[in-house]
Formats: structure tokens, C-alpha cells, sequence
């Protein structure tokens, strides 16, 4: 089959005097959304900005707006102490530290990380996705019909675009508006689309970036909660709706050894 375009990977920042003094003016790391396993940043600063999060031996790294606007990052990687560091640019793709917090997680639910509005998908009751998604699971009781059903509208109403990824730089994140308006957008555009929709119907979804065999590249998928099984299932609407515009056979759920994950948030 025709392969998909890939996702943007976000660039990695080579990074500096990793004990640099912080900015007399701190970043604000906001806990009040804990509960439901995120933080919050804010910073004003006339320079690029980034934060990692680290748990363990592991670590994700974002951009940071810095104009001042809070944005929520999830903290995915399950219960314990968390380092949060923000970075500021220095030259080039140099960074460092102005600042550096410790945060305990405690979640009674793991999964409940993945019903939040963070970053890269991010939602509100407000939005004509969601609207849609209150509209096509009304009446339905069970998880798995909700899921079915929002899968098939995805999956029948949006398009790849192939043009849009030469448009984008290592910032960019879906709009949740925007794309459900247009009613197309990349792999990365369609998993946060879905998530957000599946999420605001208590139904825990991930948006899962990394590498499969049924396309080449980068890309970028999702990972549904199954309350029947307690299992998380493997859905990739974009392969999906590639396949459906094409009048080929497909199926909701994917054989999760085809999939391997590189993040999840």
C-alpha cells in the first residue's frame, strides 16, 4: 500500500552547564493537577525554551512556551519521585537549566493519567470534537461500543494530508479544532483527535509515537483502555482511514508485536 508521511520527532536539546544557576526569576511548576497525574509550567523568557521530565532511567523532553501561558505535560511513567526540569536556550541547540523540582506521584489509578488535557492532547467540553463525541456514544453502555463508534467516525470523516508535514517544525502540536474543522491532518493529528474524544467519555487513551510495520517512518498511534479485558488494545486510525478511503479491508484492533513504542503520553 501507499505508505504514510511521518510524524515530527521533537529534537533532542544538547545540553550545558547542567548546574547553571536559576533565573532570578522561576519557572512556575504548578502541582495543583497532581490528582490526575499532571503538571503545569509557565515561564516568561525571550528565549526557546524546553523541560524533561525524568523518572528512573527514563525521560521525556517537550517544548515550553515562553510567553508566559501555562501548559500541562502528563506524568505517565507511574507512581514515584519525578525531576522536573526547565531549560532555556543558550545558542544554537545548547540548553540549560535554570531550574530543577522534585514531585512525588501518587495515583490510586495509573490509567488515569490518560484521561487528562495535556500538551499534545489537548481538550475541553468545549470543542466541537468533543460535542461529537458526547452526540455518537449517547445511549451506547458499554466502553467498547463507545470506542467502536468514535473509531468509525475517525476513521470515515478524516483524510491524511500529505502536504502539511513539510509545513511543520520540531514545536509543533495538534490543534484539536483545527484539524476536526478541516477534517484532515497527519498521524500525529489523528491519534491526539482521537484520544481527546475517547478521553472526555472517561474512556483512558494514549497517544503513542514510535515505529510499526505497516508504515514507513515515524509515526504515531493510539493505545485504548478496555475495561472488559483490563487490557490496553493497539488502534491506528490514520493506517485505518488510509485503507477505508482506498476500499480495502481493515480492522479496529492491530497486532500490538507490530507496534513498537518509542513514547507515550
Amino acid at each position: 500500500m501507499k505508505k504514510l508521511l511521518v510524524a515530527i520527532v521533537i529534537g533532542l536539546a544538547v545540553l550545558v552547564n547542567p548546574f547553571a544557576a536559576a533565573a532570578a526569576n522561576e519557572p512556575m511548576i504548578d502541582t495543583a493537577g497532581l490528582g490526575q497525574g499532571t503538571i503545569s509550567v509557565s515561564y516568561n523568557a525571550s528565549q526557546r525554551l524546553k523541560i524533561i521530565i525524568e523518572k528512573d532511567d527514563q525521560q521525556v523532553r517537550y517544548d515550553l512556551r515562553n510567553d508566559g501561558i501555562a501548559e500541562t505535560y502528563p506524568l505517565q511513567m507511574g507512581n514515584g519521585s519525578y525531576t522536573i526540569s526547565v531549560l532555556e536556550n543558550v545558542s544554537g541547540s545548547k540548553y540549560r537549566y535554570i531550574s530543577r523540582q522534585k514531585i512525588e506521584l501518587k495515583l490510586e489509578n495509573d490509567n488515569q493519567v490518560f484521561l487528562a488535557s495535556v500538551r499534545n492532547v489537548n481538550w475541553n467540553y468545549e470543542m466541537e470534537a468533543i460535542k461529537k463525541a458526547e452526540e455518537l456514544t449517547k445511549g451506547l453502555k458499554s466502553d467498547s461500543e463507545k470506542i467502536e463508534k468514535i473509531y468509525e467516525y475517525i476513521v470515515s470523516n478524516f483524510t491524511y494530508d500529505y502536504g502539511k508535514i513539510s509545513t511543520l517544525d520540531t514545536t509543533y502540536v495538534p490543534n484539536i479544532d483545527n484539524i476536526f474543522s478541516s477534517g484532515k491532518g497527519i498521524c500525529y493529528d489523528f491519534s491526539s483527535v482521537f484520544a481527546a474524544m475517547l478521553r472526555s467519555r472517561g474512556i483512558p487513551a494514549k497517544l503513542v509515537k514510535g515505529y510499526t510495520t505497516n508504515v514507513k517512518g515515524y509515526h504515531a498511534w493510539n493505545e485504548v483502555y478496555d475495561s472488559r479485558t483490563g487490557e490496553w488494545i493497539v488502534i491506528d486510525t490514520t493506517y485505518d482511514a488510509e485503507h477505508k478511503a482506498a476500499g480495502r479491508a481493515y480492522s479496529m484492533i492491530k497486532e500490538t508485536a507490530h507496534y513498537s513504542m518509542v513514547h507515550e503520553y
